[in-house]
């Protein structure tokens, strides 16, 4: 085979291939079907699982170019949305079936989970096949979802969080118009409330209440159950509110019996415990007289971010038909043994749902590298007189000739003795700048042949295990972590990040990868590894002006509304696609991201003003003569341009560190 290589890149391994490529990222194991890479060595979506079906990512990039759209770029896949949606309802489906269960299954989505307006509606639309409804955990979301359920059709609302007086009255008031709403009790008032306007409007109203279970999750949210948990009510205050209902002739208004015990359950034995314990309070309400005849188990059902199916907190144990299976099986099982009618079972696993159908993609500016600096083949080329150079310069530049498979621990330990003592003679002012630098460019050079050394041994020494990393390039890309990926940033989330193209060649770099906001944690340090943490990603060169995009998956849930405007970067573009029957892809919306205009407003700033500001200002200094009036032009053209530019950077404007910088 011939190697090939192409401007500005390594030459193509022929021992390197695609199979490498899906291994190095275990695009496999986190993709489930939905990722691939092609024979061109780019990665590519299939929103049905089908490989004869897939669209290739580095395509849509293309066409996103030519329509002007660069990245930083959201990019929401459809079918992958509709496909999900189908899994749970299959697996709930065949776990009825398996365990003869005589109930029903519902999901409703909590649109907290990703409320923006279109997948909410591609949920609700895609959740019609399926009768699956919607949760809401505020008045601005109650009211969204009123106004998009005109033919909701028996169709579920559920309602959890804090409620007022006029939010209740509302969800009365919805009841009447035809909705099957249900607001959960989560305090005493609440379900005073709802007695109140539920007679005022003579209305029997279906009525919910969330229990605080013994049992607790797991992980980063495990106090969403438990006695200390923020919702629900005590066992205690439950009969309380029974016998509350009983006096006002309500009891079968009490249908639907709520917990939640987390978010990313990643042990399948809390969801077990906890859905056990869910089903015994549920019949012993039945048995009391409530007319319940929903029990919503909760959100919780996890997401597979690094594709171990481990007890790590960026994984789970098990698989979405298991969840079905245990939580089937187990209401079947309480509710038989105390002879009770099965419930509808009822979810709210929005991050299952929605994680896997969107994509941040994002360009690489240029990186930073600590064995880019050229190593002087002899010290004449240190550039001074030989009794101007001190001798830990001449150790160092010893250590890095030694350096060979013999040799490596002592020359290693040769080296870093002679940086500390270079570092000692220059705070003590006996070196200069110059032989300080030239200290530091031997040192990381010795430190690069160490490793280049290491990459080739069966078994490498405990004391270099830890050199890629400190070796590791910074790779400098255009997208913020606080607005496009704060679960990296705020609860150490792990999502699978890899590069879209070039996976046909072997990767020669391993680096972390930095985002444009000022701020040291605006970074990305770990990685997706089915043993462990990754601490560094394989990466290509890359050639100064070459496009190298990267993306980072799974980032469907919670990631937009939780963004912020660090730096004032604003909202990514986010671009709709979907597949027709033939396999051609489309571009169903587009919406453009934020522009400067828009974030200075949201702050506050009143943009006109600014500008009136500026223009007085060059008005002035043309008059002192220290602008003409060309200059001061080409500034306020520039300023008001900006304003109607994309927060993010854009082709052209780019002026961060390049290879080899």
């Amino acid at each position: 085979m011939t190697t090939i290589s192409k401007p500005g890149r390594g030459v193509l391994d022929p021992a390197w291939t695609i199979d490498d490529a899906i291994d190095l990222y275990d695009i496999e194991a986190w993709g489930k079907g939905y990722f691939s890479i092609n024979d061109a060595g780019h990665v590519v979506v299939r929103p049905t699982r089908n490989a004869s079906a897939e669209i290739d990512l580095t395509e849509i990039m293309e066409g996103l170019k030519e329509r002007d759209i660069h990245s930083p770029v959201l990019l929401r896949f459809s079918g992958i949305l509709q496909s999900r949606m189908q899994d749970i309802a299959n697996a709930f489906r065949t776990a009825i079936a398996e365990n003869e269960y005589r109930g029903e299954y519902r999901s409703v989505y909590p649109i907290k989970v990703n409320q923006q307006r279109l997948v909410v509606e591609e949920v609700y639309r895609f959740g019609k096949e399926f009768d699956f409804g919607l949760e809401v955990g505020s008045k601005p979301e109650l009211l969204a979802v009123l106004g998009m359920t005109p033919d909701a059709n028996g169709r579920l609302i559920v309602c959890n969080g804090f409620k007022d007086d006029k939010y209740i009255e509302a969800v009365i008031l919805a009841t009447k118009l035809g909705r099957n709403i249900i607001p959960v009790v989560e305090s005493f008032h609440e379900l005073l409330l709802i007695a109140r306007y539920a007679q005022k409007y003579d209305v029997r109203p279906r009525i919910g209440v969330r229990v605080k279970l013994a049992s607790q999750g797991v992980g980063r949210w495990k106090t969403s159950a438990g006695a200390r948990s923020k919702f629900g009510l005590f066992v205690s205050e439950i009969l309380r509110m029974v016998d509350f209902l009983k006096e006002k002739d309500m009891l079968d208004c009490l249908q639907l019996l709520h917990c939640h015990i987390g978010s990313q359950i990643y042990d399948i034995r809390h969801v077990k415990t906890a859905v056990n314990e869910l089903a015994h309070v549920y019949v012993e309400l039945v048995k009391l007289g409530a007319g319940l005849k929903h029990i919503d188990v909760g959100g919780g059902m996890g997401v597979d971010y690094d594709g171990s199916q481990t007890n790590f907190e960026s994984s789970m144990n098990y698989t979405l038909v298991e969840y079905a299976s245990d939580v089937v099986y187990r209401i079947k099982t309480v509710c038989d043994d105390h002879e009770v009618e099965h419930p509808t079972i009822v979810t709210e696993c929005g991050r299952a749902m929605v994680a896997f159908h969107s994509i941040l993609v994002f360009n690489v500016l240029g990186s930073s590298r600590l064995d880019r600096f050229p190593i002087p083949q002899s010290m004449e080329e240190a550039g001074a007189p030989e009794e101007e150079i001190p001798q830990p310069i001449y150790d160092l530049f010893d250590a890095y000739n030694s350096v060979g498979p013999r040799r490596l621990v002592e020359a290693y330990h040769d080296a870093i003795q002679a940086r500390d003592e270079a570092m000692n003679l220059f705070n003590l002012g006996y070196m200069t700048l110059q032989m300080r630098g030239m200290a530091e460019r031997l040192f990381w050079g010795v430190c690069a042949k160490v490793r280049d050394i290491c990459r080739g041994l069966d078994s490498v020494p405990e004391e270099f295990e830890d050199l890629e990393i400190i070796l590791s390039d910074t790779y400098f890309c255009n997208f913020s972590l606080f607005q496009s990926l704060p679960d990296s940033w705020a609860v150490d989330q792990i999502f699978p990040v890899m590069p879209l193209q070039r996976l046909n060649e072997r990767p020669t770099r391993q680096g972390v990868l930095a985002d444009i906001t000022c701020d040291s944690d605006g970074k990305i340090d770990r990685f997706v590894d089915r043993r462990d943490i990754r601490k560094t990603l394989g990466l290509h060169e890359v050639a100064p002006g070459e496009e190298y995009h990267l993306g980072a998956f799974l980032v469907g849930a919670y990631q937009e509304t939780l963004g912020d405007l660090h730096n004032l970067f604003g909202d990514t573009h986010v671009v709709h696609i979907s597949m027709d029957e033939a396999g051609d892809w489309s571009i169903d919306e587009l919406i453009q991201g934020d522009k400067v205009r828009s974030v200075l407003g949201y702050v506050q700033f009143d943009v006109e003003k600014l500008e009136q500001n500026l223009r007085r200002d060059c008005e002035q200094a043309v008059k002192n003569k220290r602008f003409n009036v060309r200059e001061s032009q080409l500034l306020l053209r520039f300023y008001k341009d900006g304003m109607e530019s994309y927060t993010y950077l854009e082709p052209g404007t780019a002026a961060g560190p390049r290879n080899g910088d």
